[in-house]
């Protein structure tokens, strides 16, 4: 086995460095705060209105409150790498860690790992909680693409914050992250939708939540649409892992 990989010990400690961050851990709870809330309270006020009122693709609407989960997530990502980044917190890190692949694997493993649990809990009670409030224009749970929909709730979720957490490793800045990200997520990307055609498939946000649609809208399908956001991810953490590999601590 590499001596990269992470270990217990390892992991126990990066689990403590987010527990005892207020704003990571907040970050991280607001995930499912902001999602089932947000959902929920927009499907108590217009949820019933009429058919269609939540968005023309009834199972995407279902999970309307990603779209301010998403930068919980974002956030948790990226405030749980730039913490290492202040006061010589990654030197002292690193001390105790030498093995800067070990290191850097361990701490985005843990990132991931809860967003993941994070991200399952709100996709889940999204649903739950959102269609409660919808009258007769209720999904069931077992309706068509519902429980892709609720699993890939969560690993959109997941993405997302790895996603901004390669990117912070590389920029070494929260701020400088999440003034990037948000934007280009809420702002640039329905900019570039409505006038990009095809390519705007493959942008980050659009691809991966392909998985909790009902009728595609383009030549990706949900899980290849997820598929094009991980690889998104991925080379945001190969950039991080190679920022943290070769700059000075």
């Amino acid at each position: 086995m590499s001596t990269a990989l992470p270990t217990v010990p390892v992991l126990h400690s990066e689990w403590i460095k987010i527990r005892s961050l207020r704003g990571t851990f907040g970050a991280l709870v607001a995930v499912i705060v902001a999602t089932v809330g947000i959902q929920v309270l927009t499907a108590a006020a217009i949820g019933q209105a009429e058919a269609g009122s939540m968005g023309e693709d009834p199972l995407l609407a279902a999970f309307y409150g990603i779209n301010f989960g998403q930068i919980a997530a974002m956030a948790f990502g990226a405030t749980a790498l730039s913490s290492e980044f202040h006061n010589g917190a990654l030197r002292t890190s690193l001390a105790a860690v030498p093995n800067r692949t070990r290191f850097y694997l361990s701490k985005i493993a843990m990132v991931g790992g809860l967003a993941f649990v994070a991200g399952q809990i709100a996709g889940f009670a999204t649903f739950l909680a959102g269609q409660a409030f919808m009258g007769p224009y209720a999904l069931a749970m077992g309706d068509p693409g519902t429980y892709r929909a609720i699993v890939g709730c969560g690993m959109y979720l997941t993405l997302m914050a790895l996603l901004a957490a390669g990117v912070t490793a590389v920029l070494r800045s929260a701020a400088a992250v999440l003034s990037l990200l948000i934007p280009f997520v809420l702002m640039v990307s329905f900019v570039i939708g409505a006038t990009a055609g095809g390519v705007a498939q493959f942008l980050p946000d659009r691809a991966g939540q392909l998985v909790m649609r009902l009728e595609m809208p383009g030549d990706l399908g949900p899980w290849t649409g997820l598929g094009v956001l991980a690889l998104w991810a991925a080379a945001a953490l190969v950039g991080g892992w190679l920022a943290v590999r070769r700059r000075d601590a």
